[in-house]
C-alpha cells in the first residue's frame, strides 16, 4: 500500500549522533521531517525518538525501501524500531463479554473515521452483543468458554488472528483471563482496559467496593496484555473526581466514561506508532 507519510519510532542506548544520523538518512532519500519528538531516560540511559516524515516532492515515501535503508543504521546504534504509515488502517479484533460501552465507543469512532480501524470481527464468550455489532456491519463471533473449554476457545481466537492477518486485539471488557501462551503470541499487539482501582478493589462489583471505602477519584487504565494479569505496560489512564453524593451505580456510570476514553486513546496511539515499550513501562509520544 502507498503511504504519504512515514512514522519512525525507535529506542536505543543514548549516545551522541542518533538524531543526526536519522535526519541525514531521511535527507538522502528526499524526505523532510514533519514532526519530531524525543526523550532520553536518565534512569535507564535509553533514548527514544519518533519522527514523522514525507517526501519533499509529495510522492509515496516507499516504506519497504526506507525500511531496507534504515536497517544498517539501526544495527549500528542497537535500535529497537518500527517504521510504519501513521494513517494505515489496522485490522482489529475486538473481544467483549456482556458490557457494551467500550465496544460501542470503538465501533462508533471507527465508523466516523476517528479511529483508523478495520474491525475484522467482534468476538464474545456471550451472544448478548451480536445485535450491536450487526448494527455497525461488523461480523460477530460467539465463542463460548465453558468449564474446561478455554483451550478450544483460544485456539479459535488465534486461528482468526492468523487467517485474517490481524494487527491488534482489543479486550474491550472481555471478562476472561487469557492463557500465558496466548499472551506471548499477542505480545505488543493486544490492549486491555480495566478500572484503575486495581489492585485495591479486585474481584466482583469493584465500584460497590470503592463506594464503601468513600473513594474520591476513580478511573481506568489501558495497557498491553501480558501473562501478569492486569499488570502490563500502561499506555493510557483517565481519572475522574467523585464524591460522597454518588451511588455505586452512578460511580459505575462515571467509570464507564473513563474506560471508553482511556481505551480509545490507547488504541489510537498504538495505531499511530506512538508507543514504545521499556520493560514494564511505556514512552508514549502525544
Amino acid at each position: 500500500m502507498s503511504a504519504r507519510h512515514g512514522a519512525l519510532l525507535l529506542s536505543c542506548p543514548d549516545v551522541p549522533g542518533i538524531v543526526h544520523a536519522v535526519s541525514g538518512l531521511l535527507l538522502e532519500h528526499g524526505c523532510t521531517i514533519l514532526q519530531s519528538q524525543q526523550f532520553g531516560s536518565s534512569t535507564t540511559g535509553t533514548f527514544f525518538l519518533r519522527v514523522e516524515f514525507a517526501r519533499t516532492d509529495g510522492a509515496d515515501v516507499g516504506l519497504p525501501a526506507m525500511r531496507a535503508a534504515f536497517a544498517p543504521l539501526a544495527e549500528r546504534f542497537g535500535m529497537t524500531w518500527r517504521l510504519d504509515d501513521p494513517a494505515r488502517r489496522h485490522r482489529v479484533v475486538i473481544m467483549v463479554s456482556r458490557f457494551a460501552h467500550c465496544l460501542n465507543d470503538l465501533l462508533f469512532r471507527s465508523s466516523i473515521g476517528e479511529l483508523a480501524l478495520d474491525v475484522v470481527a467482534v468476538v464474545s464468550n456471550h451472544p448478548d452483543l451480536g445485535k450491536l455489532a450487526d448494527g455497525f456491519g461488523v461480523p460477530f463471533r460467539h465463542v463460548p468458554v465453558p468449564p474446561g473449554g478455554k483451550p478450544e476457545a483460544e485456539a479459535a481466537l488465534l486461528e482468526l488472528v492468523r487467517s485474517e492477518d490481524v494487527d491488534l486485539v482489543v479486550l474491550a471488557r472481555y471478562m476472561q483471563v487469557l492463557s500465558d501462551d496466548v499472551c506471548t503470541e499477542l505480545a505488543g499487539r493486544a490492549i486491555n482496559i480495566h478500572h484503575s482501582m486495581l489492585p485495591s478493589f479486585k474481584g466482583a462489583r469493584p465500584y460497590h467496593q470503592a463506594h464503601a471505602r468513600g473513594v474520591k477519584v476513580i478511573g481506568a487504565t489501558a495497557h498491553y496484555v501480558t501473562a501478569d494479569l492486569d499488570e502490563g505496560p500502561i499506555i493510557e489512564q483517565e481519572l475522574l473526581r467523585v464524591d460522597h453524593s454518588l451511588s455505586p451505580d452512578q460511580l459505575a456510570a462515571r467509570g464507564r466514561e473513563a474506560e471508553t476514553l482511556a481505551l480509545a486513546r490507547a488504541v489510537r496511539r498504538h495505531c499511530e506508532n506512538r508507543v514504545a515499550v521499556l520493560g514494564n513501562r511505556t514512552v508514549v509520544f502525544p
